[in-house]
C-alpha cells in the first residue's frame, strides 16, 4: 500500500490542489492529514489562496480515502462541514512490520513522545519542518507543511511504501528519503 502523507493546509485552497494533483500523480492508496486543515490559526498570516469552503469541497469527495487527526486548529465546527473523521487527536497505522503513531504534534512531539513500542514511528506535522530524528526507541518524522512551511522549507508532503518513507516537495521532487 502507499500512503500519502501531508499537514497544515491550513485553508489554503491553491495549495490543496497542489496537494491534490500530487496525491493522484502518486498513486497513492490512502491520504493522511495531520491536522490543521481549514483554520490558518491566530499565529500565521493568511496563506495564499485562503479559501476553507473551497478545500471542503476539495476533500469531501474523497472522504473514503482520508485518515486525518486532529491538529490544534481543528474544531467541532470544522467537523460538521467536512465528510470524514478529523477530531481524533491520534491514529495507529500498522504498515507491513512498522508501527505509526500518527497525530498532529502539538500534545505529544518529539521532545514529548507519547508511550510507543520499541522502533515505532511518531508521525507529527504542527512544526511545518520536514524532519527525520531517529531517537533511542523511536524515530520522529515530520512532513512540513503544504501551505506554510518555515525555516526555508519548501511546500511538501512525504510517501511511505514499502518500509521507505520519501519527502518530495508539491511537484513531485524528492528531497529524502528513509528506509525503516
Amino acid at each position: 500500500m502507499k500512503w500519502f502523507i501531508a499537514s497544515d493546509l491550513h485553508g489554503s485552497a491553491v495549495y490543496c490542489r497542489r496537494m491534490l494533483e500530487a496525491y493522484r500523480r502518486e498513486g497513492a492508496h490512502r491520504l493522511v492529514l495531520l491536522g490543521d486543515v481549514l483554520y490558518h490559526g491566530p499565529r500565521n498570516d493568511l496563506p495564499e489562496g485562503y479559501a476553507p469552503k473551497e478545500v471542503i469541497a476539495a476533500l469531501n469527495p474523497l472522504r473514503d480515502e482520508i485518515l486525518c487527526v486532529r491538529g490544534n486548529c481543528d474544531t467541532e465546527v470544522d467537523q460538521m462541514v467536512l465528510d470524514f473523521p478529523i477530531l481524533a487527536d491520534y491514529a495507529l497505522i500498522a504498515d507491513g512490520g512498522l508501527t505509526i503513531y500518527a497525530t498532529h504534534g502539538h500534545v505529544y512531539g518529539e521532545q514529548n513522545p507519547p508511550p510507543l513500542p520499541q522502533g515505532a514511528i511518531l508521525l507529527c506535522g504542527h512544526t511545518h519542518i520536514p524532519a527525520c530524528v531517529r531517537h533511542e526507541g523511536f524515530a520522529y518524522l515530520n512532513p512540513g507543511s503544504v501551505s506554510i512551511p518555515k525555516q526555508d522549507s519548501r511546500h511538501g508532503y512525504m510517501t511511505l511504501e514499502n518500509g521507505l518513507f520519501i519527502w518530495k516537495d508539491l511537484d513531485g521532487t524528492p528531497l529524502r528519503q528513509e528506509q525503516f
